[in-house]
């Protein structure tokens, strides 16, 4: 299932992205161990797009706009938000080489934060990876209630809107499973990846930043 990587403790971004694309992603043990491990799940996580579920109580939040959505304003702000020990995690995977790899795929197009922000302050996000018409989703943090599910939502109706077949959440939980996760064999899954990347979905549809209210 995992393989030790840590040549340099470097992750090379062309290395990561064929990685991606036969259906491998990378970890670390912890935040100060500086090797990767790649991963490749007998069983894969997506949560399929026509079949996204908001749950009522998540409705009822959206309903009232608490936040401002924005997408890729503040990248390494929401990874290093994603890094953060927490009292329900006391340690996290993303160690230095994973987070300087991401940053680099998100400067060569390939990696996109949707962020929460309230107040001028950054309240919640997720990350992903984008390759072909699939996203990967990485990580998510919440600062106030509900400010990552609202960004998942955002997310996916970028997503559709822009042609994506395919959102990976590399293994289910059940908070996922209540948006419509589900668990599929990895045959079946490096199958579904396989005509997900054919084609070309662009995340960001117009030059610059874009944000939304």
């Amino acid at each position: 299932m995992i393989r030790p990587f840590a040549p340099g403790f470097r992750i090379p971004t062309d290395l990561l992205l064929k990685a991606y694309a036969s259906g491998v992603f990378p970890m670390a043990e912890s935040e100060s161990d500086p090797e990767v491990f790649w991963v490749r799940p007998e069983i894969r996580g997506i949560i399929p797009l026509d079949a996204f579920h908001i749950p009522r109580s998540l409705a009822k939040t959206l309903r009232h706009n608490p936040f401002e959505i924005r997408f890729d304003t503040d990248f390494e702000g929401v990874i290093d938000a994603c890094a953060e020990k927490r009292d329900e995690r006391p340690s996290t995977w993303i160690n230095g080489p994973i987070r300087e790899a991401y940053i680099q795929l998100h400067y060569m197009g390939h990696c996109h934060s949707v962020e929460a922000w309230r107040e001028g302050r950054l309240a919640g996000g997720l990350y992903g990876v984008s390759l072909g018409r699939v996203f990967f989703g990485e990580s998510m943090f919440s600062r106030e209630t509900d400010a990552s599910k609202v960004c998942l939502v955002a997310l996916v109706e970028r997503l559709r809107k822009q042609g994506y077949k395919l959102l990976d959440t590399q293994f289910t939980t059940e908070h996922l499973k209540r948006f419509g996760a589900i668990d599929v064999p990895r045959a079946e899954y490096e199958q579904i990846l396989a005509e997900a990347l054919v084609g070309t979905a662009i995340f960001t549809p117009a030059a610059g930043h874009d944000s939304r209210r």
